[in-house]
């Protein structure tokens, strides 16, 4: 790999699932062994995309768009139906020493920890595994648990730690051999909203600090959001969207919401006189305006009613990824607006 050569290198890389259906009954049975039914999902489609040293990558969409199965494949878990893929010059799914030791992984929903000992001492034992110099494991070990603030949690059985807690010690972990590349599947998910800012914070500074090139995937769009200038957005095992996250806002946030709090109650045909109505209540109004009418409309809310605050803001996000999976969004981007 050369110093011009992307990090992370995918091609047209696909993955398709083939489970087998069992008809009912006995006879039905005793038929399978003759002939069985398959059944071909397609998980990942054609996926392109390369990643430069140190990016912090969100990775966009609904369940089962193909989010994990991708990151599967990067790390080497599963291999692909068909296409390449290269990761820091390796091809991953031949799980070669010298590929494992410099990535890592992070799955929410999964515990890679030992359950029923401390955490110092599955700690103790990925030191052994990745042979990390003594002098370097125990400094790693205290800048992790001090940016974590873990204090001696990592002294009591994972299973007695609350699942933050427990996040905290796996994100530990993963970090212990200083990996290259990090692959973060959902690592926020069932979190508290603290314990989410705290775990987002963690990872920004880290990677700050170390340049490790990461894929972050979350349901949270408040994780991506916070984190990752560029997104990839993927839908039925497709990329559609490769680019900032600011931008895509921008250019498809075609409204703006103004919020509106008046003295007295205002009746709500009043209100929709001056944009869509998105929430009311007599008292406080919030309306989606077109972007150019924005401040003629605030305008007109101040002098024609009795105004006791207003705030202007953007659309979330959240609110535009909605609008992409929508038939109108999808046509769209597929249209070649923003798409790898």
């Amino acid at each position: 790999m050369t110093e011009a050569s992307p990090i992370i290198l995918a091609e047209d890389l696909t993955r398709v699932f083939v489970t087998f259906r069992k008809r009912e009954g006995l006879l039905g049975s005793l038929g399978s062994f003759v002939h069985r039914q398959a059944t071909e999902k397609v998980a990942v489609d054609r996926v392109s995309f390369r990643i430069e040293r140190g990016e912090l990558v969100g990775f966009l969409g609904p369940n089962g768009a193909g989010k994990t199965t991708t990151l599967k494949l990067l790390s080497g878990i599963l291999h692909p139906t068909s296409g390449t893929a290269t990761v820091l010059g390796h091809v991953p799914w031949r799980r070669e020493q010298a590929f494992l030791r410099r990535i890592s992984i992070v799955m929410g929903q999964k515990n890679q920890l030992w359950w029923d000992l401390p955490a110092q001492d599955s700690f103790l034992l990925n030191r052994d595994v990745y042979q990390i110099p003594e002098r370097r494991f125990r400094e790693k070990m205290e800048e992790l648990t001090s940016l974590l603030e873990l204090g001696d949690l990592t002294k009591e059985p994972l299973r007695k730690l609350s699942l933050g807690e427990r996040m905290k010690c796996e994100l530990v972990g993963s970090l212990l051999h200083s990996p290259a590349v990090l692959f973060l599947d959902e690592p926020t998910i069932g979190l508290d909203v603290v314990t989410q800012k705290r775990l987002r914070d963690l990872i920004r500074e880290y990677c700050r600090r170390t340049g490790t090139t990461t894929i972050l995937t979350s349901h949270y769009i408040r994780d991506i959001e916070e984190l990752c200038e560029r997104a990839l957005i993927i839908d039925s095992g497709r990329i559609i969207y490769d680019g900032n996250l600011r931008r895509l806002v921008e250019r498809h946030a075609t409204h703006k919401l103004i919020t509106v709090r008046f003295e007295r109650n205002v009746p709500p045909a009043t209100v929709a006189r001056f944009g869509e109505v998105a929430e009311n209540d007599g008292l406080r109004a919030t309306l989606r305006v077109a972007r150019e009418r924005v401040p003629a409309a605030a305008a007109q809310l101040l002098h024609e009613l009795p105004v006791a605050d207003i705030a202007i803001e953007d659309i979330s996000v959240e609110e535009v990824i909605r609008l992409l999976f929508s038939e109108k969004g999808n046509a769209l981007l597929r249209e070649g607006e923003g798409s790898a």
